[in-house]
């Protein structure tokens, strides 16, 4: 696919590469803000491929750190620039888009450093970017749907304690989501306490840079299993890499991904009844390395 105006929303930062599983299956997921070349959050919207929007990310927090939002080219949150995007992400949600913030990232300065550090950071991000007030929101007055938990670093403490205050602002009228993109190693080294709290929505375990759990060790359906009888999430992912050049490994043939993996993976207890009646797979393709790296937005029948 040649690389144009029309096209370059397809070249998107950081997207999971996701087939859903669950008893409510449906839907993709993206990572937006860190490439200028990926268009607009609303054109990625309009595209009507998306039911998850990832806004990546917000890199430094906790610890008395005041917390800054990154999305590389396409603002400066210094001077309020990114504010403009409330227009857009409401325009996400008025096309059924769940939008989430990503806190986190491969890179940032984010660190909880005890229960009431995690309690400061859930109320930052309520009135900063949830249902609560505050005079600076960083993305305008625009209500995000809910947090993603990107976390590759710093700490394996006290994720589970901001999850539980994050999810205490949730009411029957407004639902705060909660996401999270572990390692496939079981458990995931930062985030494994956090997912055994049974808080998370949406869980997009990424099979790659990760040899003993992808599918060149034979070992993926085996730590999938792991991962969706182990923890109660309400949605599983599966999460690939594009091509052979999007991540360092992990990289599943299409043939043998839709002859082996997938098959595999329907057999398990927790794959969805609606996937298992649908005749395409829906594989979003991402950008693993989000500072140099494209990927492309593919279909694979099954």
């Amino acid at each position: 696919m040649a690389s144009n105006p029309s096209s370059s929303i397809l070249f998107l930062l950081s997207v999971i590469l996701i087939l859903v599983v669950g008893t409510n299956a449906g839907g993709i997921g993206i990572y937006w803000g860190q490439n200028g070349n990926e268009g607009t959050l609303a054109q990625t919207c309009a595209t009507g491929k998306y039911a998850f929007v990832n806004i990546a990310f917000l890199p430094t927090f906790g610890s008395g750190q005041k917390p800054q939002i990154n999305l590389a080219g396409h603002c400066d949150p210094t001077t309020n620039g990114c504010t403009r995007f409330s227009s857009e992400i409401q325009s996400c949600q008025s096309r059924e888009i769940k939008v989430m913030l990503s806190i986190g990232g491969a890179a940032g300065s984010y660190f909880l450093s005890s229960t009431d550090d995690a309690r400061e950071v859930a109320t930052y991000l309520w009135n900063n970017f949830l249902g609560g007030q505050s005079s600076s929101r960083p993305l305008g007055a625009a209500v995000l749907d809910g947090i993603d938990f990107d976390i590759e670093g710093e700490t394996t403490q006290h994720w589970d304690e901001l999850a539980t205050f994050l999810s205490q602002y949730s009411t029957q009228r407004k639902k705060v989501y909660l996401t999270a993109a572990p390692q496939c190693p079981f458990p995931d080294a930062y985030m494994g306490a956090a997912l055994k709290t049974g808080l998370f929505d949406y869980v997009w375990v990424q099979f790659f840079n990760n040899a003993p759990c992808q599918y060149s060790s034979g070992d993926l359906v085996k730590y999938w299993n792991q991962w969706t009888t182990s923890i109660p999430a309400t949605n599983f992912f599966l999460g690939l890499p594009a091509s052979p050049n999007a991540a360092g490994s992990g990289f599943i043939p299409a043939a043998d991904l839709t002859s082996k993996v997938l098959p595999a993976i329907k057999g398990g207890a927790k794959y969805g009844e609606k996937w298992r009646q649908l005749s395409t797979v829906v594989l979003h393709l991402h950008l693993i390395d989000y500072r140099y790296r494209m990927a492309r937005f593919l279909l694979f029948p099954t």
